[in-house]
């Protein structure tokens, strides 16, 4: 079962997406988690709300400090932490250069939302096959 792990600062807006994301689309096939480098405590209702417009309810998951991430990962994604990630091992690890939605449009928030659905489509499409 591949295990990601999707990281930005606050861990409540982009990477609580991807987190949902891999889960919807990974079912039972993955474990995903979610984490960032200054956690503001919640997922954001902004994300909770453009998820759940696609059928898909982030509202139970959790908001997590890096510092309790544990263990390997078949991939760890950053979404603009930067320097504030600690060297988590993982067989593949990427940046996806997803711009911050904070004060930005509806329309703006839910395009961010689809690239990262797209991403997270495609994360999960080369790790099946290259298992």
């Amino acid at each position: 079962m591949p295990r990601l792990l999707f990281v930005c600062v606050e861990n409540a807006n982009r990477s609580q997406m991807a987190e949902g994301f891999a889960r919807f689309h990974g079912g039972y096939q993955v474990e995903a988690i979610s984490a960032g480098s200054r956690p503001v405590g919640q997922v954001s209702p902004r994300a909770i709300e453009a998820m759940a417009e696609l059928g898909i309810d982030i509202s139970t998951q959790v908001c997590r400090s890096l510092d309790e991430v544990t263990g390997e990962f078949d991939a760890v994604v950053t979404m603009g932490c930067g320097d504030a990630c600690p060297r988590i091992p993982a067989r593949v690890r990427e940046d996806w250069p997803i711009k911050d939605t904070a004060g930005r449009s509806d329309a703006f928030y839910l395009d961010v939302r689809n690239d990262i659905r797209r991403r997270v489509q495609a994360l999960l499409a080369h790790l099946r096959s290259h298992r």
